[in-house]
């Protein structure tokens, strides 16, 4: 597809990345390509379609994480859409993400990443000075917007997220704040967990429990919704919280605006709360916050590589903002 031929393009097909956060920090990307008017096709994992499901999108794939299985769902979907002239911006660097476009007979733009530049359409270099990760993306996706010789309203991500929620999100975080009795009332949500490890050391800070007891004894409920999976760990964490249901990823995010404060590891839950512009405080203790941390001028993050915050230094900085002191 030659590049003067993109003003006719039919649709972008858009490969978000897998984890909730990368999604999260991807969002400014989504923004500028649907800002072209061009229609977009999410290809995305299935629970990102519940998190976007206020996002005027032309169509969303779910990917599987297979590659023939994908490839068959990409195409398969272009088409039933009869979607002839279609782009592709891959945000993941994989090799079988690049794979799925390609045979799915979708041209696309991505970086050189994992040995795939013979099968991108418009390969990009990753850029050499170190870049947050909405920053890399962004300026991936001005790269093939130019190709394809779009523009799109703006040329630098915002300041923020940006995560527009349905009305069901609000609805579902109202509704799980009343249950929860903290209606109307200032509290705190905690997120214990993080999954993985990064460079096989442990991401979860280990002062929860003792953050929770002191801020139950200044009168704050403190309330924590893990996905089922990290129930048992959440709870481990952090014994004395009110620990609600699993929530859809929509109303949960909402639920972190509802909260006085969020706190959380440098997790998926930290980019959640971002995109909801919440405010929070993140915790760093193995992993780089200008690489990794959330992107939001209401966000902050104490630690950093090596060296976990204290309890106390936490609980110091969440009592700032729960209990600013007052003017004079």
């Amino acid at each position: 597809m030659p590049a003067s031929a993109a003003p006719a393009l039919q649709a972008i097909y858009v490969r978000l990345p897998n984890w909730v956060g990368d999604v999260c920090m991807s969002l400014p990307s989504l923004n500028a390509v649907l800002s072209t008017g061009v229609p977009v096709v999410a290809c995305a994992r299935p629970w990102a379609r519940d998190l976007l499901s206020a996002y005027e999108l032309a169509g969303f794939v779910p990917m599987a994480g297979d590659w023939r299985a994908d490839r068959g769902a990409v195409h398969a979907w272009r088409k039933k859409s009869r979607h002839a002239r279609a782009a592709g911006l891959l945000l993941p660097d994989s090799l079988s993400s690049a794979m799925v476009f390609r045979f799915a007979g979708v041209p696309s733009a991505g970086y050189r990443d994992d040995g795939r530049s013979l099968i991108l359409r418009w390969p990009l270099a990753k850029p050499r000075a170190p870049m947050h990760a909405v920053q890399s993306w962004f300026h991936l996706t001005l790269h093939a917007l130019g190709r394809w010789g779009l523009r799109p309203e703006r040329q630098a991500p915002e300041a923020e997220l940006g995560w527009r929620p349905a009305g069901a999100h609000i609805q579902g975080a109202h509704a799980a704040a009343e249950a929860a009795g903290v209606a109307g009332a200032p509290f705190v949500l905690i997120s214990p967990t993080a999954v993985g490890l990064h460079k096989g050391r442990v991401k979860v800070w280990p002062g929860f429990d003792s953050l929770t007891r002191s801020l139950q004894a200044r009168g704050y409920p403190v309330l924590m919704a893990p996905p089922s999976a990290e129930r048992a760990a959440a709870l481990a964490a952090a014994p004395t919280a009110q620990c609600l249901p699993p929530m859809p990823l929509g109303a949960f995010a909402v639920l972190t605006r509802l909260a006085a404060l969020s706190i959380c590891n440098d997790s998926g839950v930290s980019h959640i709360s971002a995109a909801a512009g919440a405010r929070q405080i993140t915790l760093f203790g193995v992993t780089d916050p200008a690489r990794t941390g959330p992107w939001s001028p209401h966000a902050l993050r104490i630690g950093g590589p090596g060296a976990w915050p204290s309890a106390p230094e936490v609980l110091s900085a969440a009592l700032s903002i729960l209990e600013p002191p007052k003017a004079a």
